[in-house]
């Protein structure tokens, strides 16, 4: 059964974290230059795929002892969100667009971008985690499956708009202050039992 608590929990950390993330942006750049659904379907299928793999990892570590799991938890959700406020803003990265306006030309480069971008990425490794930590692979993977596609509609739709109203800088901090509170949480746990 899924959680909602769980579920949304999950899903505002990964969008918090997905939002300034390289691969938002080049969600939003594929998405000015070609048509939005096609650009949707395959970030959308690469995202399915690495949440499948981040749920995979998640669920092995489950077979730590508990309070080493939360340690190990804790420790990555404090590097999580070091990486996050520490990060320097490298995004302009080319990005190489299909030729033609197809359906699989274009769903096929916004699948391998994504797919290539995010392997070992931040979101994925929070995804692992998160399963990890709540023990509940189908809710976590529904929350960051849904963040993840939110960030990028967004992107695709109306990334420009967005920024001009929230700044990037706030969006990465309020990420990096979810991060640090699960971090406290996970690391009382290892210490309390």
């Amino acid at each position: 059964m899924i959680s909602p608590t769980v579920t949304a929990l999950v899903f505002g950390v990964i969008f918090l974290a997905e939002l300034p993330d390289k691969t938002a942006l080049a969600s939003l750049m594929l998405g000015t230059r070609y048509r939005a659904s096609y650009v949707f379907a395959g970030v959308a299928a690469a995202f399915a795929v690495h949440v499948a793999l981040a749920i995979a990892a998640g669920s092995l570590l489950t077979l730590l002892p508990h309070r080493l799991l939360q340690a190990v938890v804790g420790v990555a959700f404090l590097l999580g969100a070091a990486v996050l406020l520490f990060k320097k803003d490298d995004d302009d990265e080319a990005i190489k667009a299909p030729a033609d306006q197809s359906f699989w030309k274009v769903s096929g480069a916004g699948f391998m971008l994504i797919l290539v971008a995010e392997f070992g990425d931040l979101t994925q490794i929070m995804t692992a985690n998160l399963a990890a930590r709540y023990d509940d692979p189908l809710s976590v993977g529904v929350g960051a499956v849904l963040g993840l596609w939110a960030v990028a509609g967004l992107g695709i739709v109306g990334g420009k708009a967005l920024l001009r109203y929230v700044p990037l800088a706030l969006i990465t901090k309020i990420a990096a202050l979810v991060m640090l509170a699960l971090a406290g949480f996970s690391l009382y746990e290892a210490v309390a039992g």
